[in-house]
C-alpha cells in the first residue's frame, strides 16, 4: 500500500504531466486538508466576516486548478501553492472591504461597534500583508517561511522540503522573520 502523501505526490505529477482524471481523484484527498487550512485562516478573521470557510476552500480550489504550467513537486509544494492561494484571497477580499467600509465614495451616516471592530480586523490584516511585502522584498526567503509557517500552517519540516533548505535554516530564518514583524507591526501601532 501506497502512504497517503506518496499517493497525492504521485497524482500531483500526474496531473502536472496533463492526467485530468488525476485531478479528480486527488481533490477528494486533498478536501480535508484545504478545509483544516481554511478553517485555521478564518479562526483569525472577525466572527462576521462575509467569506465563510467554504467559500474560501471553493475560491482557492478554482485558483488552484486553474495553475497552468506548474511542476508540482510534492504534497508539500501543492498546500504551500493552496496556502498562498487562500492568504491573497483572504488579502483581497479585506480590501475590497475596507474600501466598502470607507464608503466607496457615498456618505457615512452612523457607525457602530460592530464595524469599527470589523475596520480594525481589516485594517490588521492589512497591516500584516504590508509588513509581509516589505519583509519579502528585502529577504524573500524568509517572507516565503513566513507564509508557508503562519499562512500556510506547514512544519518546519515540510516547509523545508518546499523550499529546499535545511530545517535549523527555517527554524532560524523563521525566528528573525518573526522577530522583524513584531518589530515592524508594534512600530505601526505607536504611530
Amino acid at each position: 500500500m501506497i502512504p497517503a502523501s506518496q499517493g497525492i505526490t504521485r497524482l500531483l505529477i500526474d496531473w502536472s504531466n496533463g492526467d485530468q482524471a488525476s485531478l479528480d481523484k486527488l481533490m477528494p484527498l486533498v478536501n480535508a486538508e484545504l478545509r483544516r487550512l481554511a478553517r485555521r485562516y478564518m479562526q483569525r478573521e472577525n466572527p462576521g466576516h462575509t467569506l465563510q470557510t467554504s467559500a474560501l476552500v471553493n475560491e482557492a480550489y478554482l485558483k488552484l486548478i486553474d495553475q497552468k504550467n506548474v511542476q508540482w513537486q510534492n504534497r508539500a509544494h501543492f498546500f504551500g501553492i493552496a496556502a498562498q492561494l487562500m492568504r491573497r484571497i483572504l488579502i483581497d477580499h479585506a480590501r475590497k472591504a475596507h474600501y466598502q467600509k470607507r464608503g466607496a465614495g457615498a456618505i457615512k451616516v452612523s457607525l457602530d461597534e460592530t464595524t469599527a471592530v470589523i475596520e480594525a480586523k481589516t485594517a490588521d490584516l492589512l497591516a500584516v500583508d504590508e509588513a509581509l511585502n516589505k519583509l519579502t522584498s528585502m529577504d524573500a526567503r524568509k517572507g516565503r517561511i513566513v507564509e508557508l509557517r503562519f499562512f500556510g500552517g506547514l512544519t518546519e519540516e515540510e516547509t523545508a522540503e518546499v523550499m529546499g533548505i535545511s530545517v535549523p535554516t527555517v527554524q532560524r530564518e523563521w525566528r528573525a522573520a518573526k522577530a522583524w514583524l513584531y518589530q515592524m507591526l508594534t512600530d505601526d501601532k505607536k504611530r
